[in-house]
């Protein structure tokens, strides 16, 4: 079996980079580990950047979430007792953000691949990658796929990073001493947009999914156990920490699904090696505070259409070349925007009156000086993309 560009996994950076390369008239191959029914159920990401938006709509894939999706023009930061809105229409204008569940978007994406007579195959197995850098191919479950690209989009437990030879890569990580505990509710949402609190017990985050399915996370020790945190223990902490503000009240009802996140920042470094191209959580992990590995994903899968659209179009192997420094750019942009919002928002058990005073000292800042709140703005709605640059 023989494809111009084989693709390791089919969550949200495949399976776009399938669609983009059909577009343009590139034939791929698909491979995935788990079932349709598991990656199409999988709740991950649900806060989708502006120029996210855009991609999927300019893909004709972006119908089902024009009419569900829920636009958000403004987030609210919320401590100390009071809530302050960052309002994007004031600080970008013409720039939102969407709220549209990941799992929404893979299941449009697996859609329209298969309703164009797209080879994606689901629960493979023993997928191995050989030949990197001369001939490429894959093997998996028996098989041998031949091409002359491979794309690694198989997230950070993937095969494709780990077949990197060893002393190639520059890995640069952070854990935080804290993870997120999140929960599906149906319940309507209790505020149109999302709240980001920050409070003396942790932090909490309000967000949503539909107009009848709220999403919410609660800042929780790292090594925390789902089983120490009964649904009544969940709602009573969620109340502490968002009803602070006068006059608010937080609806509650049944939760459908819950997980614990552990809190990391990751780098992997270049994002290429000879023939295999790392795009999204194979590549990079950023801490969940600034909504950003699924937009990541999507930014890193535009750069390598073009320049595999170039190569395949021309022999052209610039845009190839400068794949990974294309794309690092925005990754570390991103990774400090992360960093900047989960250490503005979080509390440290290390930290001591000292420098907790100088954390509501900056949401202070941010929260009154428009060219603060407009730096968080344009980077949370998302920079405009550079592609191939």
């Amino acid at each position: 079996m023989r494809t111009q560009v084989g693709i390791i996994g089919a969550g949200p950076a495949g399976l776009l980079l399938s669609h983009l390369l059909h577009l343009r008239g590139i034939s791929s191959v698909v491979l995935e580990k788990r079932s349709r029914d598991y990656v199409e159920r999988r709740v991950r990401a649900g806060v989708l950047e502006q120029g996210t938006v855009d991609t999927l709509v300019e893909a004709g894939v972006g119908e089902r979430m024009l009419r569900e999706g829920l636009p958000h023009h403004g987030i609210e930061l919320r401590y100390g007792g009071a809530g302050h809105r960052i309002p994007f229409e004031k600080l970008v204008p013409g720039r939102a953000i969407t709220v549209y569940g990941q799992q929404e978007v893979v299941k449009d994406l697996i859609a329209a691949r298969l309703a164009a007579g797209a080879d994606i195959r689901f629960e493979v197995e023993d997928v191995e990658l050989h030949d990197l850098e001369s001939q490429p191919y894959v093997t998996f479950g028996g098989e041998r796929l031949d091409c002359d690209v491979i794309a690694g989009c198989d997230g950070f437990h993937g095969v494709s990073r780990p077949a990197i030879p060893e002393g190639v890569l520059s890995v640069f990580e952070r854990d935080y001493p804290f993870a997120w505990l999140g929960i599906l509710a149906r319940v309507a949402p209790s505020s149109e947009e999302l709240i980001y609190a920050r409070t003396e017990r942790g932090f909490a985050l309000h967000s949503m999914r539909s107009p009848t399915v709220s999403r919410f996370y609660l800042q929780v020790p790292a090594d925390a156990r789902l089983e120490d945190w009964p649904d009544e223990r969940i709602w009573a902490e969620l109340r502490t920490r968002l009803e602070t503000v006068p006059g608010f009240t937080l609806s509650t009802g049944e939760i459908t699904e819950r997980g614990i996140t552990p809190m990391r920042g990751f780098v992997a470094e270049p994002m290429q090696y000879g023939r295999l191209y790392l795009a999204g959580d194979a590549a990079h992990i950023v801490p969940p505070t600034g909504a950003k590995g699924l937009n990541l994903a999507v930014a890193d899968v535009r750069v390598l259409t073009e320049a595999l659209a170039a190569y395949f179009e021309n022999g052209s192997t610039e845009l190839l070349d400068g794949y990974s420094d294309a794309c690092l750019k925005r990754v570390w942009r991103a990774q400090h925007f992360s960093w900047w919002m989960t250490t503005l928002l979080h509390t440290f058990e290390e930290d001591d009156p000292y420098a907790r005073r100088l954390q509501l000292s900056y949401l202070d800042y941010v929260t009154s000086s428009e060219a603060a709140a407009t730096t968080l703005a344009e980077n949370y709605v998302g920079l405009p993309f550079d592609v191939g640059r």
